[in-house]
């Protein structure tokens, strides 16, 4: 186990102490070339295109090592927050899996009472944290497989007369009401309108959990805002221009949530949203975008491997940045199927084994709402052949 993770090390130390010292070297594209390492399953590069100039990590796994978890982590730990890269890979609990590697991840909200939340579809663990909008997502499977598409939300809560209520969930509430569920804090994050206190029933699955119908009885009705949020239930919280039938105010009255979406996301254990989809089976997306450059972030795959892939940019002399067209393009000659840009700009940072590898365009780390984290999981073997890969291209 120890030999495959200190070749790993070696490589990822000598790549990353270049990154972070690059404000005092030359510039990093002209830097002398590096051997890399990997093992068949999990490998770190580093690549420099005088092209742009273009600096671009690329951390690759094998899709067939059921050992290599990728999962969602939150801002906030257990709950909406922010927090650098580094803080969230570098606290993710040691009995869960060993951290490897993390990317950032969907565009997140960074004001207001819900900092953190992110844009588009969300789910860790199971656990249904954001709503989808709309927009492309990655999901993973039950099985593990990987799935890239646009997600409708149909998240609805089901009155005790029988009427259906549309709601968003864990986000700003503006107009239309809101699901509040723990992942939110110990409180609802509103200061006005009316909440209903609601209570899971016997045999309900907590966390809440996409494409299930679920039951709680109302336990009370407030005003005000500003509810405490039980570990055993959630809060639905209206804006006072939405009026409450008194038959809707019936404590004990059983109330159903439906967190159905379009497509179907029973029984996925990670989501991500983003956008826009850069690849899908193979083929281009069409989507709209200028010529404009920045430092971006995205995922990818084909049938054999996953991608995470970071570029640097906003940085003359050391990476300009793409555009999404030359990042999609780029993918292509990774070999992918299918990409999903993420978050990119400040936010763009790639981690592996305990360091930032890329030079962050703001010159340290933002805080972020949430990311992707690649992990070798409790119990797994560490791969033991090994095979050189060429050397970083610098040209």
């Amino acid at each position: 186990m120890k030999c495959w993770l200190t070749i790993f090390l070696g490589a990822a130390t000598l790549v990353g102490t270049e990154a972070s010292r690059a404000s005092d070297k030359p510039p990093f594209f002209q830097a002398p070339t590096l051997r890399n390492r990997l093992a068949n399953s999990f490998s770190y590069s580093h690549e420099t295109l005088a092209e742009g100039p273009w600096s671009i990590q690329v951390i690759r796994i094998r899709r067939d090592r059921s050992d290599l978890g990728i999962h969602v982590l939150l801002g906030g730990g257990r709950q909406l927050g922010v927090a650098t890269l580094s803080s969230q890979a570098s606290t993710f609990p040691k009995a869960r899996g060993q951290a490897l590697a993390a990317l950032n991840g969907d565009f997140f909200a960074r004001g207001g009472p819900c900092l953190g939340d992110p844009e588009g579809l969300c789910i860790r663990d199971g656990e249904l944290i954001s709503a989808p909008n709309g927009k492309s997502a990655f999901w993973m499977g039950p099985d593990r497989s990987l799935h890239l598409g646009p997600v409708v939300s149909l998240l609805s809560m089901i009155t005790p007369d029988g009427s259906s209520i549309a709601i968003g969930l864990n986000e700003e509430r503006q107009e239309r009401p809101v699901l509040f569920t723990a992942a939110v804090g110990p409180r609802t994050p509103s200061a006005t309108g009316t909440e209903f206190l609601l209570i899971a029933e016997p045999g309900t699955m907590l966390p809440i959990r996409p494409g299930l119908r679920s039951a709680f009885r109302l336990q009370s009705v407030d005003s005000g805002g500003n509810t405490v949020i039980p570990t055993n239930g959630v809060v639905l919280s209206l804006p006072l221009s939405h009026k409450v039938p008194p038959s809707q105010s019936i404590s004990g009255s059983l109330w159903t949530l439906s967190t159905e979406t379009r497509p179907d996301l029973k029984g996925t254990p990670t989501a991500l949203g983003g956008g826009p989809a850069l690849l899908k089976e193979g083929q281009p997306t069409l989507f709209q975008s200028s010529d404009a450059r920045h430092p971006r972030s995205a995922i990818g795959w084909n049938a054999e491997f996953f991608f995470l892939v970071q570029v640097d940019g906003r940085q003359r002399g050391l990476s300009v940045g793409m555009s999404l067209a030359e990042l999609a393009a780029h993918f292509v000659r990774l070999g992918c199927t299918d990409a999903l840009n993420l978050d990119g700009g400040g936010s763009s940072t790639l981690w592996a084994r305990g360091q930032v590898m890329n030079t962050p365009c703001e010159g340290s780390e933002r805080p972020m709402g949430n990311a992707l984290l690649i992990t070798l999981e409790p119990g797994a073997v560490e791969p033991r052949s090994f095979q050189s890969v060429p050397e970083a291209r610098t040209h």
